[in-house]
């Protein structure tokens, strides 16, 4: 950016006419290279918004998040010195596993020795060491004959429980593909096959899929509320989904064919869906609007639970509720009974980005998401860009309220927040394509606002989408699963992974544990409770 003009100050006796004709001209075209420089900023948000790029256009504060945290970062010196970089030894906590004392060449006569200098080096071993277990074979004077036990961590394997950890680590975490472990494995000398790779990755991993269904059941026992999310999934050339749930303390993956609100409570129940009539579900069979006739043969004929679709599926038709509206509703409603009944608290608040399948219970919107709505609008002239900048600007002063709202709430706050919300969302701006965008964000004022009644609940829905950002990485890689075994494994191993790393366990020790046997890591259901009793 050019820098400003001044000039200078001339005596009156030098202001000829020409000279202040010339000093008009002057001021002329600085006045007009900053009225450019006042357009250019907003003329190049909108090329990126049109070019697709994600990123918030340049505003100053650049976001939610930035805005949020300005005023603290004023009070604070600013730290200059990359993370990590603070003074201290940092061989110190490593342990020695070789020493070489190293002499000087050429040692005088007569000098004293003064004690060592130390330097420390890290290295990584690799190599395959083979053990072969000779079972020793016994005949008892009976004439049985005694054998030998191989240790439970190698019974029925003939790869031990690190190389089968580390393959294991490798695919599901690091996202390597089967050919290159294969291609790996074999340049340090293992002997192994793609056939064993396949088996060892999806077969024989019963213990890891019922931790996976235990990991749910204990997730949805402590929690308050849940985070949602979902990305595409092919399974065997066809269209699929991923669901993702979770918060602080665990996270969870379920592919399945459909994305509607019947799958979503299935997926709840843990993917064995019970069909439910009580009172919950009546109540949202009526909220859905289920006309009366159905309603009443359902509250009134017996049986009021099911176990398997198909039952409930027979029951629908004896009752004469074959529109497909109303079966969806009374499914929907049968599967919500079904989920309360199970021990789900009717309290559970639900944050999504607004996908309506995730619009059960108590639910609460990502603001994140609702933003967005308003930043991807492409101004046409300065009116517009000036209410559009305006209106952001103060969604940003409002969630940095929120955010301290959140930390210390009181009714005071409270009120004054509901109001400005009103006031904000229901501006008529000179910019015709943002008011519908505000009105529709001002009918969704009780789940952008569910924070006010529950400060405990997250204002975004961040922590999904970095859990299945990971998911997503991985189908970019491998692409989509092949076998049913495949896509489970895959939504197990997501699931056990990302829930480690909220319970800050490493998932490499975590997987060798398991396969070993040794089991001294707890059951990650056990300290999922623990960690929520301990907040």
């Amino acid at each position: 950016m050019p820098k400003p003009v001044r000039v200078p100050e001339i005596p009156e006796a030098e202001q000829t006419p020409l000279v202040r004709g010339l000093v008009g001209i002057i001021e002329e075209q600085a006045e007009r290279l900053r009225q450019q420089e006042e357009l250019i900023g907003p003329l190049k948000d909108e090329i990126a918004v049109l070019k697709g790029e994600k990123k918030r256009p340049r505003f100053k504060p650049r976001g939610m998040e930035e805005r949020a945290g300005q005023e603290e970062e004023k009070s604070e010196p600013v730290d200059k010195r990359r993370p990590g970089s603070e003074k201290r030894s940092k061989t110190r906590m490593l342990e020695i596993h070789e020493e070489k004392k190293i002499a000087p060449e050429g040692i005088p006569l007569g000098s004293r020795f003064k004690g060592y200098q130390d330097y420390v080096v890290q290295e990584l071993v690799i190599r395959a060491p083979n053990t072969r277990y000779r079972l020793e074979r016994w005949q008892t004077p009976d004439g049985d004959v005694l054998i030998g036990q191989l240790p439970a961590s190698v019974q029925g394997q003939h790869f031990g429980p690190v190389l089968r950890g580390y393959i294991l680590y490798q695919h599901h975490h690091a996202h390597v593909t089967q050919p290159l472990l294969l291609e790996q494995l074999r340049e340090w000398g293992v002997d192994i096959s793609a056939g064993q790779i396949e088996r060892i990755v999806a077969e024989g991993k019963e213990g890891f899929h019922e931790e996976k269904a235990a990991i749910l059941t204990a997730g949805l026992e402590v929690s308050d509320y849940l985070t949602v999310d979902d990305t595409g999934a092919r399974h065997q050339g066809e269209s699929g989904y991923t669901i993702q749930l979770g918060n602080e303390y665990f996270a969870w993956f379920e592919t399945t064919e459909t994305k509607d609100r019947i799958n979503f409570l299935s997926v709840l129940q843990g993917g064995e869906p019970k069909y439910v009539i009580n009172a919950p579900a009546l109540e949202y069979m009526q909220a859905q609007k289920l006309p009366k006739g159905p309603l009443e043969g359902l509250k009134h004929t017996p049986p009021i639970a099911f176990e398997e679709t198909g039952q409930w599926q027979a029951h629908l038709r004896d009752l004469a509720i074959t529109t497909k509206r109303h079966i969806r509703i009374a499914t929907e409603g049968a599967l919500l009974g079904g989920l309360l009944q199970g021990g789900v608290s009717e309290a559970l608040a639900i944050v999504s980005d607004d996908a309506g399948q995730f619009n059960i219970l108590n639910p609460g919107l990502c603001w994140v998401h609702a933003e967005r709505l308003i930043h991807k609008l492409i101004p046409l002239n300065e009116h517009h860009r000036h209410d559009h900048h305006a209106i952001r600007t103060q969604i940003w002063d409002f969630y940095a309220d929120l955010k301290k709202y959140k930390a210390a709430p009181s009714e005071e706050k409270k009120a004054e927040l509901d109001r400005r919300f009103d006031e904000i969302f229901t501006t008529k701006t000179r910019f015709e394509t943002l008011n519908p965008v505000l009105n529709r964000l001002h009918q969704n004022k009780s789940e952008l606002l569910l924070v006010l009644e529950r400060p405990e609940i997250p204002l975004h829905t961040n922590d999904s989408e970095r859990d299945i950002r990971d998911y997503v990485k991985k189908r970019k890689i491998s692409g989509g699963t092949r076998s049913d075994l495949g896509r489970r494994c895959r939504d197990t191993f997501a699931s056990l992974k990302k829930t480690c790393h909220k319970l800050r366990i490493s998932f490499r020790e975590f997987i060798i544990d398991r396969l070993s046997a040794a089991n001294a890591i707890p059951p990650l259901p056990t300290l999922i409770r623990e960690q929520a009793a301990s907040h």
